[in-house]
């Protein structure tokens, strides 16, 4: 208090003079139409940005809610269309068409890209149902395979990872091959194994083969960019870019394949014990 008081005492001349100042600049405006008029404009101008400042920074805050709830949608929109895909194939073919996946909506809280070997934890795990070797794709395309899970999150192997390879098909062609990253471009990953007769042009598309019951059939992988066949090559070198920025990944959709234990089973059964 005592402090305060001192202070007071100190600049009492400057404290007066502002008191002053502020008082006439009232009574000016107060007593002037136009002064008036021309105060309260700029006031409400000034008020009117700062609630405009505001309110984008309220929607800002907003965004991680918005983008949960539409990766929800989206997640919940794919498993509905599966579903009439299935009840529409179940009209018009025969009445064992069941339903082949289901979607699980995720959001990405770890991600690496500068690693040989990159991978991706997501706030999802056992209590929503997934489990090792299930595939993951977001709205741009195909990201990866489920590695591991525990009860609340999960680790995915990425696209970015040398070890990982997706069985792809040129769309424009039909021809298969395997998509695999070579460790280099984040952005590029190759697609192996295509003939030199089969002709890839850049721009053609490239996805998911459907083969194993991991990936829906028809994910998109990339596009075609580089297109090079070496004397006496038996196959093609093909550069594709990646439809799904994996710098800036947020949300995926976990595949859960309903198909893939029986196809598996039906393989270790009857190819297990081929040399």
């Amino acid at each position: 208090m005592l402090r305060l008081l001192n202070f007071l005492y100190n600049y009492r001349a400057f404290l007066t003079f502002l008191f002053l100042e502020i008082l006439c600049a009232w009574l000016w405006v107060g007593n002037s139409q136009y002064q008036n008029t021309r105060f309260f404009n700029s006031a409400n101008r000034t008020v009117a940005s700062i609630i405009r400042f505001s309110e984008g920074v309220r929607e800002y805050v907003s965004l991680r809610d918005v983008n949960r709830e539409l990766a929800e949608e989206n997640a919940g929109l794919r498993t509905l269309v599966e579903q009439l895909t299935a009840q529409t194939d179940l009209l018009t073919t025969t009445p064992d068409t069941v339903l082949h996946f289901d979607y699980v909506s995720a959001r990405v809280i770890n991600n690496s890209v500068a690693q040989f070997k990159n991978h991706i934890t997501i706030n999802r795990g056992m209590d929503m149902g997934l489990a090792p070797g299930m595939a993951v794709i977001s709205t741009s395309g195909a990201v990866g395979k489920v590695k591991s899970v525990s009860e609340h999150f999960a680790v995915v192997t990425s696209l970015l990872n040398t070890d990982e390879q997706v069985s792809s098909v040129l769309k424009r062609t039909g021809n298969f091959g395997t998509a695999q990253w070579d460790g280099t471009d984040p952005r590029m990953i190759n697609l192996l194994y295509i003939p030199r007769h089969v002709q890839p042009q850049p721009g053609d598309t490239v996805v998911t083969s459907g083969y194993n019951a991991v990936f829906p059939e028809g994910i998109l992988v990339g596009i075609v960019r580089e297109v090079d066949l070496k004397k006496e090559a038996q196959f093609y070198d093909v550069r594709v870019e990646l439809a799904q920025d994996f710098r800036r990944l947020a949300y995926v959709k976990v595949v859960k394949s309903y198909l893939k234990g029986e196809l598996d089973s039906l393989e270790r059964v009857t190819l297990g014990n081929q040399p």
